[in-house]
């Protein structure tokens, strides 16, 4: 072993014997001068395979090695930078001069060379260093090809392995294209392995395959896979292709890639196989469409050394090939910061100068050399603009010269060749060649200074010439010419970041020198690396956050490997996940001659993987399975095989019928014992010449989807049946409210260990009343990840890596102890680590550029404590998702004293998505908004209720009838009290009309009190008011333009006491109603009858001759959202006819023109049912798509809660009347009842309710 050094201060070169590890009185390595330019270099005696590498400082001294540099090559040139996990250069070193710093190599180094190049050391003394490696010997069998030549192998078909071949090698080239393998099957299938552009794919060539051949390439090849890149960089690198059976495993260097070939390829034998090229013919079926030019190394196919069968000459050779790999010198030089130049002296005499350079880097500009011109002429820049060269001459501030070349879509990760050329010299040049010159400039007598214009460059060069002559580098680098900074010499250190890409999910890796970035956009996934995902796991997530109905992205794993998919949302009670598949429409089938079986198969709108997830992860299921059926039997029952089946998710076929259980072979009207004939276990079983149907819902989860369907006994005379399969209905998610309730702070859950070592996302759910406490935590040997509440605004995600400890932090403006519900969200990966608390500014902290990527955790998982049991934490947690996965908090908490499963309690958290005054009611798992209050309806009482009304058309309510307006209304529904004293009344609609004038609403009292809202003849909102008999009706004006022009308008008219407010959209006007003179002394009070008349104008000499105008021109318009006080009366009238004490004159159609948003078809607010019909018997022939669709039941659903506005708006306007205290009968006040039920209209809270005889009626 021969060991030498960089050269000291006095360029001396010295070799020393370096005596590593050994006992007192041995020194080590220590350079004269101590400064980055230093280097140890050790040569073995052959290529050697390296596995370990121990350091310890310079005996008794303080000299040592604080941080380094690890480099191999094969040559002692063309150095290659040994990497830990693929992104670390640097290793730590000594802390004292003693100790000894072991590292384990990951992957081994075959090299002869390796190199320490010292980056820190102690402060306090020099570079000091004694070394020793590890390793053991390396056999390698080597063959060279020059382009032009190869090698054909013809496996021995007796030993062949049919169902597994593997092929691996070692390769090394300087050329970035060309054919290494190529195979040949039997059954005219080939596969070919090549280089192109520096990059190795693998491709099939063959017939049978869908995939489009590329443009130049034959029309019979397919690209597989790609894999690695700068594969071109004349150092080994490994190669392994298994194929078991159709899977195939591709392995370059570290990275594998796996896929599946078609069945047709799967069970094929190897011909022949070609290595280092093949014939011209077959390279026209490659990208190079060239030979490879360089070496392999241990070619093995099936344990059988190639290169030893072709030194032994056991077969064929084309062309001239060597057993030994010739080493080409090339002393590439890297540019790896911004401070980075290179200046050469240049003198050129000739009648014609030329400059060349070959480079490689990522970025897309960067300044590649500049010099000055003889004579003044200027000063010549030569750059790299937006990925093209740009040669600029620039004089007194003028460009003089631009010039661009190149290609902008060209490929940068493979050397590129610029010369430039002139042929007109000004004969003598001499100056100073500055490469990549850009900050400051080399000290010279008389300098003027310079200017920085353009971008640094990053990157490498190699073969500089000047007029044709090779710049020796190496000089360079020994400082005996020209002149340098900051350079990598001998090296080329760039790194691809893209190979493999760490952006997951699809997103698209760019990258720079320094760094890579991931463009997201079109994945369905954010971040630094597209790795969480931006859609909720389900239906029931999308509602807790307030969304209605509709199409949704679901994402069931969130950050895993199943895509998100767009389902349709039904937002009821539950929050329904509604799949589609290809045909849900009733089909028909008739008796037809010869086919004895019908099989329907079913594609739906999610793939298999998301179906489970989805079905896992619900709380129920079902899906409609219906059959109708003249002559045509069904499951044959009792005794008979089944003549029809339906095929479910794992593959297996059932013999049960939608309403029946698993493996009962019935029907729904079996079970229920309701059949048509009693001996039979379905309907259609009794064989009836007339049309019977045996229907009803499959719910056996782990049964679902009904994947096809095969319907038999259909080939008689007279046989006729037809089929509908629903879409797929779950609600529930199992994993949104799983939750434990931690009471003791000692106590914890504990999980195994949480495996998150490139990317780590965490996501949660916490609601306390602690101050602080840990949510969560992992520990490592070294490495550790952790979630607390620091404090009460403060929420700490902390974690090391191996780079030392890294806190996130996220303050927030109000406490997190509220007993509310707080949503977390972390995420560490490669580029950086998050943190995000509910709605406020997230945290980032960005990664080390070149530290320790991986998280090595091994001990439990602890949730809700730590190992130690301190800091626990007291409160809930609920849906802990790590990596998507959600851990089963509940099953835990079962059976860990201080836990308890559940956590009650959600409204506090969700109660503001109850809109328009809806209430808020607690479920066991999550929570429901009661609309009763409100004249809204709708998940969360925001779809209006309006109705569309003509002339002749009224709703009247009835606060207590004297008589029964309907026999099937129950006396608690109509037991509103008879009459109300009321200080004040709220009245609130919407409407929509072109006709001036007209009657919006009016309420008049028995004492000839009024209110009416109307529009006068030119359009202008009124108010008419008439709170005292014995004074004039007062008339408010509450708009000033025309409010007949067709769209929507919302009016709130609010009286309390004296005073009056009308409200109109946003603008609000408020006026005293009586005269300042009144004396009525106290609160106004308005007394309410109860009779309800029905006709308007009774008395028509009572009523204001304006009113009276009005009405007997009707009014036809739109009328919505209608609400006196808590009463909802057109709600009433429209959603609960036969429980609400109201009636419907005239014709009332429905309409959504109270909505002021389009009409969504999809919004449907119930779940189509087969409650009614389950097991009954028809007695018609099945209408062919008379079942509809989902899309057609939701629009009918929506064109229900239409009507139901209407008539509400009607119910609300008479509502309001008054009159004075002097004139109302003393009554007594009525008891209420307290066992009457909840119905959808109560009366005011702070009303006064009083018996009377007299009724009221209130007309719309």
């Amino acid at each position: 072993v021969c060991y030498s050094t960089s050269h000291a201060a006095h360029n001396a070169e010295y070799e020393a014997f370096v005596c590593v590890l050994c006992p007192a009185g041995a020194g080590g390595w220590s350079p004269l001068n101590s400064n980055k330019y230093q280097w140890l270099e050790i040569k073995l005696e052959q290529r050697t395979e390296i596995t370990a590498i121990a350091t310890q400082g310079r005996y008794g001294s303080s000299d040592w090695l604080t941080r380094y540099l690890l480099m191999f090559s094969d040559t002692g040139h063309n150095w290659r930078p040994y990497r830990q996990e693929d992104s670390i250069g640097a290793f730590s070193g000594n802390s004292n001069a003693d100790s000894v710093v072991m590292y384990k190599l990951q992957q081994p180094i075959i090299a002869q060379y390796i190199r320490i190049l010292p980056l820190h050391w102690n402060p306090n003394g020099r570079i000091g260093l004694r070394l020793e490696a590890y390793g053991c010997q390396y056999k390698s069998d080597v063959v060279s090809f020059d382009g032009s030549a190869h090698l054909l192998f013809r496996p021995d078909p007796s030993v062949s392995l049919a169902d597994r071949d593997v092929l691996s090698m070692n390769f090394k080239t300087l050329l970035n294209s060309g054919m290494l393998v190529h195979m040949e099957e039997h059954s005219g299938h080939s596969f070919t392995l090549e280089l192109f552009r520096g990059k190795l794919l693998l491709h099939q060539n063959g017939l049978g395959l869908s995939s489009k051949p590329r443009r130049g390439s034959s029309a019979d090849f397919h690209p597989l896979v790609s894999l690695g890149s700068l594969l071109d960089d004349q150092h080994w690198h490994h190669i392994r292709v298994e194929r078991i059976r159709g899977l195939v495993n591709f392995t370059v260097d570290k990275n594998t890639q796996q896929f599946q070939l078609p069945e047709s390829w799967s069970h094929s034998e190897i011909n022949e196989i070609s290595f280092g090229g093949t014939s011209a013919s077959g390279l026209q079926k490659s990208h190079s469409r060239r030979n490879f030019h360089g070496c392999l190394e241990n070619v093995l196919y099936n344990d059988i050394s190639v290169i030893e069968r072709a030194e032994e000459q056991q077969l064929s050779i084309t062309g001239n090939v060597s057993f030994t790999c010739p080493e080409s010198i090339d002393v590439p030089v890297t540019f790896a910061s911004p401070g980075s130049f290179l200046a050469l002296p240049w003198v050129s005499g000739g009648e014609s100068a030329s400059v060349s350079l070959q480079f490689r880097t990522w970025n897309r500009a960067g300044l590649l050399m500049t010099f000055d011109l003889q004579h003044n002429a200027g000063t010549l820049w030569l750059y790299l603009s937006e990925a093209r060269a740009r040669l600029q001459i620039h004089k007194t501030g003028r460009i003089m010269t631009d010039i661009t070349a190149g290609s902008a879509h060209a490929l940068w990760d493979i050397y590129h060749s610029l010369s430039l050329f002139d042929c007109k010299s000004r004969i003598h040049l001499s100056c100073v060649l500055y490469i990549n010159y850009i900050y400051r400039c080399p000290d010279t007598e008389g300098g003027s200074g310079c200017r920085n214009p353009f971008s640094v460059f990053q990157g490498c060069m190699r073969l500089i010439r000047t007029d044709g002559a090779l710049v020796d580098l190496i000089r360079v680098q020994q400082m005996l010419f020209g002149n340098f900074s900051d350079l990598q010499m001998d090296m080329c250190g760039i790194v691809d970041r893209c190979s493999p890409s760490r952006c997951e999910h699809g997103g698209r890796c760019s990258q720079s020198w320094s760094t890579f970035h991931c463009n997201c956009s079109a994945t369905g996934y954010s971040g630094a690396t597209c790795h969480s995902s931006i859609y909720e796991a389900s239906c029931e997530a999308y509602k807790h956050k307030g969304n209605t109905s509709g199409f949704y992205y679901i994402d069931m794993d969130g950050s895993g490997p199943i895509k998100p998919q767009l389902i349709y949302c039904n937002m009821s009670d539950k929050a329904w996940m509604v799949i589609q598949h290809n045909n849900t429409e009733l089909t028909k089938l008739k008796a037809s001659s010869g086919i004895n079986q019908h099989l329907a198969h079913f594609n739906y709108s999610a793939d298999a993987e998301q179906i489970q997830a989805i079905i896992t992860q619900a709380e129920y299921c079902e899906q409609e399975l219906s059959y109708h059926c003249k002559k045509s039997r069904l499951l044959n029952t009792p005794d008979g095989a089944p003549f029809s089946w339906w095929v479910g998710r794992s593959g297996e076929a059932h013999m049960y019928w939608g309403g029946a259980v698993p493996g009962s072979q019935q029907c729904a009207c079996g079970l229920q014992e309701n059949c048509v004939h009693p001996e039979h276990f379905c309907n259609c079983d009794a064989d009836s010449k007339e049309w019977l149907n045996d229907s009803g819902l499959l719910s056996h989860k782990e049964h679902l989807p009904v994947r096809a369907l095969a319907v038999g006994d259909i080939n008689r005379s007279g046989s006729e049946a037809a089929y509908r399969v629903g879409p797929l209905q779950c609600y529930g998610d199992n994993n949104f409210w799983n939750a434990a309730y931690f009471n003791k702070e000692t106590s914890y859950l504990h999980f195994p260990t949480f495996h998150g070592e490139l990317s780590a996302d965490i996501s949660f759910l916490f609601k306390t009343s602690s101050s602080s406490g840990v949510f969560l935590e992992n520990l490592g040997i070294k490495d550790f990840i952790r979630i607390e509440l620091s404090s009460p605004t403060q929420v700490l995600f902390s974690f090391d890596v191996g780079n030392g400890p890294l806190e996130v932090k996220v303050e927030t403006a109000s406490a997190l102890n509220d007993e509310r519900w707080h949503h977390v969200r972390a995420e560490r990966n490669v580029k950086e680590a998050s943190l995000y608390v509910d709605h406020h500014p997230g945290t980032v902290q960005k990664a080390p550029a070149d530290g320790h990527i991986h998280l090595q955790l091994n001990s439990q998982l602890f949730v809700g404590g730590t190992a130690s049991r301190q800091k626990g934490f007291l409160g809930c947690i609920r849906s802990l998702k790590l990596n998507g996965k959600t851990l089963d908090l509940e099953e835990r908490a079962e059976i860990t004293p201080g836990v308890t499963p559940g956590c009650p309690g959600h409204c506090s958290s969700y109660g503001d998505l109850c809109q328009n005054h809806g209430s808020c009611v607690e479920d066991h798992s999550g929570f429901t908004c009661d609309c009763s209050l409100s004249p809204y309806t709708g998940t969360f009482c925001h779809k209006d209720v309006s109705a569309f009304f003509k002339p002749g058309t009224s709703v009247t309510y009835t606060f207590k009838e004297p008589y029964k307006l309907n026999r099937n209304v129950s006396a608690q529904s109509s037991s509103i009290y008879s009459d109300l004293t009321l200080r004040g009344e709220n009245v609130s609609l919407s409407f929509r009309t072109s006709q001036a004038p007209a009657l919006l609403l009016y309420v008049s009292s028995y004492y000839r009190e009024f209110l009416a809202v109307l529009l006068n003849r030119n359009g202008h909102l009124d108010v008419k008011y008439k709170l005292q008999h014995n004074r004039d009706a007062e008339v408010f004006r509450a708009s000033g333009r025309n409010l007949a022009n067709g769209q929507l308008h919302r009016v709130s008219v609010q009286r309390l006491g004296e005073t009056l407010s009308i409200q109109k959209h946003l603008r609000s006007t408020k006026v005293t109603i009586l005269s300042p003179d009144c004396s009525c002394g106290g609160d106004i009070e308005i007394s309410l009858k109860t009779q309800t008349q029905l006709f308007l104008i009774a008395e028509s000499g009572e009523v204001d001759p304006e009113i009276a105008r009005l009405n007997a021109l009707g009014f036809t318009g739109c009328l919505s959202v209608v609400q006196f006080n808590s009463i909802s009366p057109l709600k009433a009238a429209l959603l609960y006819p036969d429980t609400s004490p109201v009636i419907v004159t005239g014709a009332l159609s429905e309409s959504s023109c109270g909505s002021s948003l389009p009409t969504n078809p999809y919004a449907a607010e119930t779940t189509h049912s087969l409650a009614d019909h389950v097991g009954t018997v028809g007695t018609g022939e099945p209408i062919v798509n008379a079942i509809n669709s989902d899309s057609a039941l939701i629009g009918g659903v929506i064109a229900v809660v239409i009507f139901v506005s209407l008539a509400a708006l009607a119910v609300m306007a008479r509502f309001l009347y008054r009159r004075k205290e002097t004139f109302q009968p003393q009554e007594p006040k009525a008891e209420k009842n307290d066992d009457s039920p909840e119905t959808p209209f109560n009366t005011d809270p702070n009303s006064q309710s009083i018996i009377s005889d007299n009724q009221k009626e209130y007309f719309i």
